[in-house]
């Protein structure tokens, strides 16, 4: 029986706090667009009534969003729960047969849109009913009446449903509560010093990605700002960065790829910004980038977050450890537990590759309509989504590889992620992912493909000679202009491997 005074954990209800301590405060920042944050309780409380009365939202339904970073993206997020609905963020970047796959999988039938999307999503679903944001969100806005009723709103109801990348197998639907991400605000507020209500944070990832919308909310839920950015331009972020008054950002391993891509000159005029924290997360941050981002943008900030939508926060490599644990992803966050286990569920002896398992306040609470996906990945309360780890004897955790990228060969198993570290630091090689692929005598065997114009394999195996086994070294190299990555930088090796 819940206590009297329990009042559950949700967006909509962090946003108005944040309004009546401050209503004149900006929020949200979006070219020379703002939101104070009493305009965004507002607009919050008149598309949660419009959802009622208009659309016909109800407690327990679904609707979609398919946009672009934009405003109206976290008033969307916001208002819709309230109403009652999880709101599933749709990668805006899709082709109409996939956002129709992602449409009939959570069966939304009313569909938040910006301009750029509308045409694909009317193609890929022609019976829903599209909003677009602009003058009919506006419109909708302007003539929303109070409902007789408001739904009553648990903190572990959906608040949103965003999908997998799909970096190993089909998109799933990930569904999160409130209270999860509202957690993951205030632990981010613990571990970075960039979350507090004098903080303002660059959201420039895509919002329909886990971090890409958990890291604004879980400021905004505290009473700090963001500035939105739509897209990446490595100078424009710099810029922001040195100049903006931001003090926290997120970043994947493709920003900083661009980054150090500028010419030196351009480089030196934003050195060494006076920001809090970078939250380095999505992929794996080869250790040659971070001994140029440490130097660069200071000493002090750089982290290296472990994390997926389905855990939510797991731990994190702090600035002091970067250069000092090589290819670690630190101790856990704040409420998070974490082992290692080997295939038959007892735990690993420090350094023993194993899969990592976690349990916190914030997991998820299963795949939409995959009940089977989800028995995969939850035991007990704890949570693994394949990832292969170790943990050294001070309680560190390294990442390995992804159980799915493990490749056996001649009955060795062999994790790319090794190889691709190695890889790195070559001066030829801007990007670089390694496969198996099948191989009548070995079962597998080991492919790079790489980002390096004029690299021949004899270089190849003459640069990893000496620093990894000789089993380990690529047997084949593909020179590619580009490799595929998802919006957050994962290298889509499922692609990858239909090439190979």
């Amino acid at each position: 029986m819940k206590p009297a005074t329990f009042r559950s954990m949700t967006f909509g209800d962090a946003i108005r706090a944040a309004a009546g301590r401050d209503p004149g405060k900006t929020a949200i920042i979006y070219g020379a667009e703002t939101r104070t944050f009493g305009e965004l309780a507002s607009r919050i409380a008149a598309l949660r009534d419009a959802a009622i009365t208009a659309l016909g939202v109800a407690r327990g339904d679904n609707v979609a969003i398919i946009s672009r970073n934009a405003i109206e993206f976290i008033e969307i997020v916001a208002g819709l729960p309230d109403a009652g609905a999880a709101v599933a963020t749709i990668n805006p970047r899709l082709a109409a047969p996939e956002i129709a796959a992602h449409l009939e999988d959570c069966g939304a039938g009313i569909v938040f849109v910006d301009a750029a999307s509308r045409a694909a999503v009317e193609a890929a679903a022609p019976g829903a009913r599209i909003v677009e944001i602009g003058a009919g969100y506006e419109a909708l806005l302007a003539a929303s009446a109070a409902p007789p009723s408001l739904p009553q709103i648990n903190e572990w109801d959906a608040w949103t449903i965003p999908y997998t990348s799909g970096t190993t197998g089909k998109p799933k639907g990930v569904i999160l509560s409130h209270r999860s991400r509202m957690l993951v605000g205030l632990i981010c507020a613990s571990e970075f010093g960039c979350f507090g209500p004098d903080d303002r944070f660059l959201a420039m990832t895509p919002m329909n990605h886990g971090g890409g919308l958990g890291f604004p909310a879980g400021i905004l839920s505290l009473g700090g700002s963001i500035e939105i950015l739509d897209k990446f331009e490595p100078e424009l972020v710099l810029d922001r960065l040195k100049h903006g008054g931001i003090t926290g950002v997120f970043m994947v391993p493709t920003h900083f790829q661009m980054i150090f891509a500028l010419p030196p000159e351009v480089l030196a005029t934003y050195a060494q910004p006076p920001i809090k924290a970078i939250l380095a997360n999505a992929a794996p941050l080869p250790q040659a980038m971070k001994e140029k981002i440490i130097p660069y943008f200071g000493a002090t900030v750089l982290n290296e977050l472990y994390a997926a939508t389905e855990t939510g926060l797991v731990c994190n490599l702090r600035p002091a450890d970067q250069l000092r644990k090589e290819r670690c992803v630190g101790t856990t966050f704040a409420h998070v537990e974490a082992e290692v286990r080997r295939a038959d569920g007892s735990l690993c002896d420090a350094d023993e590759v194993g899969e990592l398992w976690s349990r916190s306040p914030v997991l998820f609470s299963g795949y939409w309509n995959r009940p089977e996906e989800t028995a995969k990945a939850v035991n007990d309360g704890w949570v693994s989504v394949g990832d292969m780890a170790r943990r050294d004897s001070e309680g560190f955790l390294y990442i390995v590889d992804r159980l799915k990228d493990m490749v056996i060969s001649g009955g060795v198993n062999i994790y790319p992620r090794e190889i691709e570290e190695v890889l790195f630091t070559h001066p030829d090689i801007a990007d670089v992912a390694v496969i198996g692929v099948p191989d009548e005598t070995w079962g597998e065997r080991l492919k790079a493909y790489a980002v390096a114009p004029g690299l021949t394999l004899a270089a190849l195996t003459a640069h990893c000679t000496g620093k990894i086994a000789a089993y380990k070294i690529p047997r084949e190299l593909a020179l590619v202009e580009t490799l595929p990555r998802n919006a957050n930088g994962k290298v889509l090796k499922t692609e990858l491997r239909a090439r190979g």
